[in-house]
């Protein structure tokens, strides 16, 4: 009596020449791996080069009726970030703002200053101090100057440093291009593969094995998803040694960021069956991919933070799925954050794939 044939070997025979087939397409390589490492070399260049323009905050407990706060407001390379206390303090924590500003009125005394610029400053910013406090003493000696009978002075600075960590560009730059990278590869990829077997009736062949329609598509994600994860290594190894990639618990971290690498890559895969399912051609595969992926180029924080977009359209924002995938790695490689602290991202992507998933095997075509 025959064995029955083994699903699973007509899978990984799948997956493997998936696999194959994915590392022989320069194209593949090029914009998966290739591409997002020139990028990470061209916005490391270009954060290096970075002109005088320094972020500070007032604390919101600061006395603004009176010449130093205008005066500091009036510092034209100073941007003041008008969030809450808590996001504040965050912000100088992580280094991504210079100091806390915190204007107080001095008790009275004989030769006391009016009023004290008090600073809170961490480590993550010590390096933009030398800088900030010469605009400081400037701003505030023209105010000494131009107040009569100040003895000795109006105002005065202190300062005051807590423990913190310093938010380098590239802990930044790369969490957006592995999400850049594995969206591209996973909805063009899967989008082409599949639309080229089906047109080429290779997919509708496989169909007529013994292999199950389950283990075919399932032996093509796994090739896939082999050569992304792959890919993901390469980019954080990339960043880690060549320009200081924090990975706030090590190895930990390392796998945290894979872990949510495959769960990006499941949502992303799935956009690409819906779209060799519904594309007539190949020539509209680029058009509905692009479609889907550039709008979250932009509005996802992969290049750039969404900060500066509108507060109006912020609360949506959050829940695209690059916007998710992107928040939650940001959060696990610097923050040192766990995957469960992450929940909310990781259930927005969940969300995502089970709904892409649904659709896709309702217009998923073999012939």
């Amino acid at each position: 009596m025959d064995k029955p044939y083994s699903q699973w070997k007509g899978m990984m025979a799948i997956a493997k020449a998936s696999l194959i087939a994915i590392l022989r397409s320069p194209q593949s390589v090029f914009f998966s791996l290739f591409f997002p490492v020139v990028l990470i070399v061209i916005f490391g260049a270009l954060s290096s080069g970075k002109g005088v323009s320094l972020d500070v905050a007032f604390d919101s407990q600061s006395d603004t009726s009176n010449a130093v706060y205008d005066a500091i407001r009036q510092v034209p390379v100073l941007d003041i970030n008008k969030g809450d206390d808590k996001t504040k303090e965050d912000l100088l924590r992580k280094g991504r703002i210079t100091a806390i500003i915190e204007i107080r009125k001095s008790v009275a005394g004989i030769g006391k200053p009016a009023y004290d610029v008090h600073l809170k400053t961490t480590s993550a910013s010590q390096k933009d101090l030398p800088v900030l406090m010469p605009l400081l003493h400037y701003a505030i000696g023209k105010v000494n100057s131009g107040v009569p009978g100040a003895t000795p002075e109006y105002a005065s600075i202190s300062s005051e440093q807590i423990a913190g960590r310093r938010y380098k560009p590239i802990d930044f730059y790369l969490p957006g291009m592995l999400g850049f990278s594995l969206i591209g590869s996973a909805v063009f990829g899967v989008a082409f593969v599949f639309f080229g077997l089906r047109e080429t009736m290779v997919l509708k062949r496989m169909y007529a094995t013994p292999v199950k329609r389950g283990y075919i598509v399932g032996g093509e994600c796994i090739g896939r998803v082999i050569f992304q994860l792959a890919t993901a290594v390469v980019l954080i190894g990339f960043g880690k040694l060549f320009y200081g990639f924090t990975l706030a618990n090590g190895w930990v971290t390392f796998v945290e960021l894979l872990v949510l690498s495959l769960l990006g890559l499941f949502v992303f895969m799935g956009f690409g069956f819906v779209i060799s399912s519904v594309a007539k051609n190949q020539n509209v595969i680029p058009v509905y991919a692009n479609l889907f992926m550039f709008p979250q180029y932009f509005l996802s924080g992969t290049f750039f933070s969404r900060a500066g977009l509108p507060q109006s359209i912020q609360p949506v924002l959050k829940y695209l799925p690059l916007t998710a995938l992107n928040d939650a790695m940001r959060k696990v490689s610097f923050e040192g954050l766990h995957l469960w602290h992450v929940w909310s991202e990781m259930a927005i992507l969940a969300v995502w794939c089970v709904v892409i998933y649904i659709i896709a095997a309702k217009v998923f075509k073999w012939d």
